[in-house]
């Protein structure tokens, strides 16, 4: 999908240069994953003690080979 955006050149060049990049897109493309990944991060931090465990479930018990 072709899509036209304007993006601040020195900041690419930098990101090409940082990241070893050949080209604009596999720069773009990295910091769009990484940008992702690290959204989704946050997502399982802000559900920390928010979730109930139960401490008796044995994950041992539940395997089955």
């Amino acid at each position: 999908m072709a899509t036209n955006l304007a993006l601040d050149d020195s900041l690419i060049s930098q990101a090409q240069k940082v990241g070893r990049h050949k080209t604009k897109k596999d720069a773009v493309t990295t910091a769009l994953k990484e940008y992702i990944a690290r959204k989704k991060q946050i997502e399982v931090l802000d559900m920390l003690g928010k979730i109930d465990f139960d401490k008796n479930y044995d994950y041992k018990k539940a395997r089955t080979r």
